[in-house]
This record gives structure tokens, C-alpha cells and sequence, in this order.
């Protein structure tokens, strides 16, 4: 007798572990976001869930509802298809609901302890409904992406095998482009932010890259050979990464071509909400320009070498990238423009970008470094 060829409902018993990496990542997320900035934390003489008896605040921006809203919608999706597999349909939404209910009201009890946020049943409620919409849409689409099997004959066609993490990581990627950055894919600019936490929480005025590079100030045109290195490294890392999870099946220039438009798209329309709609494209400056233009022409090159080789010279390229970015001077026209950027309204979510700008090329370093898509179970 032949072997039992299993069906779709069979294959579909267990969530792909996308959903479980990306479910997790968000969850991490919006943690993050929830408790950022971590400090001042002190006790209160008041229930932490005593914000659920008090009323509705008397102001607030459309903004800080429209970000609580969107921000659960993915939150939501990813819920419903991690429990999909086990529960039914409607006892997956059930369940989804409540726990992402259960979430969000705890983040918003534990910030009863945090000064510089305020706990507030319309940021419940604002979560609760973006929860809602997250799961419809994942209702919705559940039948086409799981029990049609699309994701899984999108991942065997165009993905290599054991890549669930490296996508995470690719996702991720055009996220980290919110925060504002002083270099074009400048992103892990550790020393900057480890000395200014020195100086603020532990009284030690100190600049560790003006000490490593010895109180060196560069001229206009080493600035702009600085960022065309830092801009085409950082886009050299990032595509190359991608490609090396691509088949050969796979329609990779409009691929790489979507994520590329994706990512500066990103970049463009968080400057221009966090600063002014004049600010949209004040990333593409001169270096900026030719660091893109130098990527693209590599990019073009590289995209044919075998993927063993694309993933050594991602390495390669991150590396540079961090290096020229923690050893030169803070760009002054970034510093300049910084100053103008209102954070108050943006707290709900500046410091997850904050995170993701500062770890991500070390998350894709750990992969690219972890990554063996030759081992079999």
C-alpha cells in the first residue's frame, strides 16, 4: 500500500511558524511600546486598574486614537491565525479577543506606575477595537491563507527552507525606518545612545565615539563620503539578506524592487508626520543619493552570486555599516532637524521604533550568522 498522501486540513493542525516568530516579535513589541521610556518607575496610591471606573479623558487627537487602533490590528491578525489551527474559527476570534483584551489592559495598569505615561480606558478601548478589526480581517482571509495552503505554496515556491525568521527580520526592516535616523539605513548607532544613557542615569559626561575617533571633526566632503557608505552598506545588507532567501522561481527584481519603493515610502511618510509634510524627503540628501545609486548598481551585480555568498557578503556589508556609523560624528543637519520634532504625541510608539532602529542589524547579523538552510530535521 502506498504511503497516505495528508490533506490541507492535516498540514494546517499547527500554526506556520511565521505566524508563531511574527506573533512573538509584535507581542514584543507592543510591550515595548507600552512601557517606553522604562524609567521613573514609582508606586502609586491608587489601584492600577483603577482607570477602568474613571471617565473618559476630556481631550484627546484623533492621531493618538487612529495609533492605538492600527497599531492592535496586526496584533489581532496574528492571533486568530496562531489559533486557528487548534480552535474553530469563531472560538479562535473568542479567544484572540479576550487575551489581546487581557494585554492591553495590563499594559495599561502597569503604566500607573510610569510618570510619563497615563493609564486611560480610552487607550483600552482604542486597543480593543483595533483588536476587533484585526480579527475580521484574519476571519476573512483565514480560508485563503490557511486552508487554501497560499502561504505555504508561496513559501515552498519562493522561499528557501527554515527562512521564517530571516522574513521576520526583512518585515522588520522597513518598521526601522521610522525612527529618525542622522545616515539613510543607519541603523545600530549604539555609542550615541549608550553615552547619552551614561551621561543621563549615571553622571558620567562622556562621548564614547568623540573618544575612540579622538575629537576628529570631518569636513563637508568626508561627511558625504561618510553617508554614501553608510546609505549603500546599509542597502547592500538589508537586499542581500532577502535575496539569499529567495528561490530561483521567484520573481525577485519585483521583489526586491516593492521592498526597496516599500521601505523609503516608510521613510518618507514618518518624516513627514513626525516633523512637517515639507520634511518627507529631507533624507535624500547628496550622500544619501549616491549611496543609492551605488547600492542599486552592486544590488544589480550581487543578485545572480549563489546565496551561501550573498549571506557572507550581508556580513560584511552590515559590519561596515555599523562601523562607519558609530565612529563618525553625529550628522549636524540631522541634529538640527531633530530639535524640531515634537515627541510628546508620538510616546505610544518612539521607543519601539527607537528599539528597532538600534537592534535590528544586530538581529540580522545573528541570523545571517545562525542561518543553515542545508540542515534537514
Amino acid at each position: 500500500m502506498s504511503p497516505a498522501i495528508p490533506d490541507a486540513a492535516a498540514m494546517t493542525r499547527t500554526p506556520s511558524p511565521l505566524v508563531r516568530v511574527a506573533l512573538l516579535a509584535y507581542t514584543f513589541l507592543v510591550v515595548y511600546a507600552s512601557l517606553y521610556p522604562f524609567s521613573g518607575w514609582h508606586m502609586v496610591g491608587t489601584s492600577p486598574i483603577a482607570y477602568l471606573s474613571e471617565p473618559l479623558p476630556r481631550y484627546w487627537t484623533w492621531f493618538d486614537v487612529s495609533i492605538n487602533i492600527i497599531g492592535y490590528i496586526p496584533f489581532g491578525f496574528l492571533l486568530v491565525l496562531f489559533c486557528y489551527p487548534w480552535l474553530a474559527r469563531r472560538h479562535a476570534a473568542l479567544v484572540s479577543m479576550c487575551f489581546g483584551t487581557l494585554v492591553s489592559g495590563t499594559m495599561e495598569a502597569i503604566q500607573n506606575y510610569l510618570p510619563s505615561r497615563v493609564s486611560s480606558l480610552l487607550d483600552l478601548l482604542t486597543n480593543a477595537l483595533g483588536l476587533f478589526i484585526g480579527i475580521i480581517l484574519a476571519c476573512l482571509f483565514t480560508p485563503l491563507l490557511l486552508e487554501r495552503d497560499l502561504l505555504h505554496t508561496i513559501r515552498t515556491r519562493w522561499f528557501m527552507p527554515r527562512s521564517s525568521s530571516g522574513l521576520i527580520i526583512m518585515a522588520l526592516w522597513p518598521l526601522a525606518q521610522i525612527y529618525p535616523q542622522g545616515y539613510l539605513f543607519g541603523h545600530g548607532q549604539l555609542l550615541t545612545h549608550l553615552s547619552d544613557w551614561m551621561n543621563n542615569y549615571l553622571g558620567i559626561p562622556v562621548d564614547i565615539g568623540n573618544w575612540l575617533r579622538q575629537g576628529a571633526v570631518l569636513s563637508i566632503d568626508q561627511y558625504w563620503l561618510s553617508e554614501t557608505i553608510i546609505t549603500s552598506c546599509g542597502l547592500i545588507g538589508a537586499v542581500l539578506i532577502f535575496l539569499s532567501l529567495l528561490r530561483n522561481t521567484a520573481p525577485k527584481a519585483l521583489l526586491v524592487s516593492t521592498l526597496i519603493a516599500f521601505t523609503l515610502g516608510i521613510k518618507s511618510l514618518a518624516l513627514a508626520l513626525l516633523f512637517k509634510p515639507e520634511n518627507a524627503y529631507s533624507w535624500l540628501s547628496p550622500g544619501a543619493q549616491a549611496g543609492l545609486l551605488v547600492g542599486c548598481m552592486m544590488l544589480y551585480a550581487l543578485a545572480f552570486t549563489p546565496a551561501r555568498i550573498q549571506r557572507h557578503l550581508a556580513i560584511i556589508m552590515l559590519t561596515m555599516c555599523l562601523l562607519t556609523l558609530n565612529f563618525v560624528p553625529a550628522n549636524p543637519y540631522f541634529i538640527d532637524t531633530l530639535s524640531t520634532w515634537v515627541q510628546g504625541k508620538f510616546l505610544n510608539f518612539n521607543g519601539a521604533a527607537l528599539f528597532l532602529s538600534l537592534l535590528w542589524p544586530w538581529l540580522a547579523l545573528w541570523f545571517l550568522l545562525h542561518y543553515q538552510p542545508e540542515r534537514t530535521k
